[in-house]
């Protein structure tokens, strides 16, 4: 299994806090950059630790987990992007709103104003039979990670444009029930008037699986290491055996034919 380093921990969190001072200002009307800030100093405790899923087989299951998924997402979706843009696509929405949405679209994994949304899985049972590393934490109210989300940013007072709160709502595609009339409609009128959610929705996917592929690597990896460490402790007990029955085939040879 995948595990990040204290150094790398903290240099994730860096890039975390350089793509915001990157990326937003404040402005007359907001003070977007101060309050986006706000709230990041105050879950940074909690924040730069945070996995970004529970169980070992979905993705960065691990200490530290949230913040790189998040900057995997971003930096996949400007890249994204870049492709649409270049192949022929509508982009009618800016880099900001872009990254905006990448960044927040998991920030209900946080959790709420006091407690985190994700727990050590104290069960052994559930660690070995469902690879279940985190569990949910049964303290707070129910809410989808993306309802959370939205609630945390309007409870620091960080407003969002149109295209943001599409880009956000929608990231997870089809694997949110609700986000089904979104792309799913009958009528042209209701259909999606901006490229930014699919964009979004396939950003996340690819970090997610190139994270599983990470993950699988290094778990191939171990396996690799553990077999081939039996196999050399098995060749060695072999030698060792055979070289004690031959000690004692001479002992009893010595015994039965020797000088008497």
């Amino acid at each position: 299994m995948k595990q990040l380093t204290e150094k790398q921990i903290i240099e994730n969190w860096d890039k975390l806090m350089k793509l915001i001072d990157d990326t937003f200002e404040d402005t007359i009307d907001t003070e977007r950059h101060t309050r986006l800030r706000e709230m990041y100093d105050y879950f940074e405790d909690r924040m730069s630790i945070a996995p970004a899923s529970g169980k070992a087989h979905y993705h960065n299951a691990m200490v530290g987990g949230y913040v790189e998924h998040v900057l995997h997402v971003t930096n996949c979706a400007l890249k994204i992007k870049k492709l649409w843009e270049e192949d022929g696509a509508t982009i009618n929405f800016t880099d900001e709103e872009l990254i905006f949405a990448a960044m927040h679209h998991d920030l209900g994994k946080v959790g709420d104003l006091e407690e985190d949304y994700y727990i050590p899985q104290d069960s052994e049972w559930h660690r070995k039979n469902q690879g279940s590393i985190f569990k949910h934490n049964p303290k707070l109210q129910y809410m989808s990670v993306t309802d959370r989300a939205l609630f945390i940013l309007q409870h620091f007072g960080i407003q969002m444009t149109e295209w943001e709160y599409i880009g956000l709502r929608l990231t997870d595609g089809m694997y949110e029930e609700a986000n089904k009339t979104y792309y799913m409609n009958y009528n042209p009128d209701w259909s999606l008037k901006s490229n930014i959610a699919y964009i979004l929705h396939q950003a996340d996917m690819m970090a997610t699986h190139i994270e599983g592929d990470e993950w699988n690597r290094l778990d191939e990896e171990a396996n690799v290491k553990v077999a081939t460490n039996m196999k050399k402790a098995v060749e060695t007990k072999k030698s060792d055996d055979s070289d004690r029955l031959k000690s004692k085939s001479a002992d009893l040879f010595e015994e039965l034919f020797g000088d008497k």
